[in-house]
């Protein structure tokens, strides 16, 4: 999906862009753009839940200003890894982490949803600086969507019965990983523009960082 954000005064608002499954124990792949005072920049929230856990955020700066124009966001999800990336730079992996115990979103079927809210309690420097709301109203602006995807029909999905492979073109996606030139990519935009890492975060985990954080650099 292509974005441009709301300008100028943004504080307190967040526009969302994310799929989520239904239910308690749902699945989650959030994209979450924090606004802030005019000249500050945009925070982009990353986070994934699987199974109703969440609290795997990554947050980053853009490189860019993301009101003047449209930006790509994209998020490919299979059952090896998630990747988000913008404007074609993977920013995040997430990596399928079963094997040690970790919920991975891969058996419900999720929607794409967006919205623009009211976030004041939380979204501008934790809630220190509120909406206003004589900047109303507050615009972002979507084009261009597309998927490609497993379509989820009378409780099956369209892959299940023929898996797809990596001949097809169009289901690449299903088995798609990083190449070394894109692992660079991230790696740059994590050294430069990624400002809170979950996995980094030791006093909200004094019991030790979540295990998914130890068994690989990229979750």
């Amino acid at each position: 999906m292509q974005l441009k954000l709301v300008p100028g005064n943004s504080a307190g608002t967040v526009t969302a862009y994310y799929l989520s499954s239904q239910g308690s124990t749902h699945d989650e792949i959030d994209f979450e753009f924090l606004g802030n005072l005019s000249g500050d920049p945009y925070i982009l929230h990353t986070n994934v839940f699987g199974q109703g856990k969440g609290n795997r955020e990554q947050q980053f700066y853009l490189w860019f200003d993301p009101t003047a124009d449209f930006h790509a966001y994209s998020i490919l999800w299979n059952p090896q890894r998630i990747i988000f990336s913008v404007d074609g730079t993977p920013i995040r992996e997430f990596k399928n982490s079963e094997s040690i115990g970790v919920p991975y979103p891969k058996n419900q079927p999720m929607r794409l949803y967006s919205s623009l809210w009211n976030a004041d309690d939380w979204a501008t420097r934790g809630g220190l600086v509120k909406t206003d709301w004589t900047q109303a109203p507050f615009t972002a602006s979507y084009r261009n969507f597309n998927a490609d995807a497993c379509i989820w029909s009378s409780g099956a999905s369209s892959c299940s019965s023929n898996t797809p492979t990596s001949t097809s073109t169009s289901t690449d996606w299903y088995s798609q990983e990083l190449d070394s030139t894109s692992q660079e990519r991230m790696k740059w935009v994590q050294k430069n523009y990624m400002i809170y890492n979950y996995c980094t975060d030791t006093k909200r985990f004094p019991q030790g960082l979540p295990p998914e954080c130890t068994a690989t650099t990229t979750s």
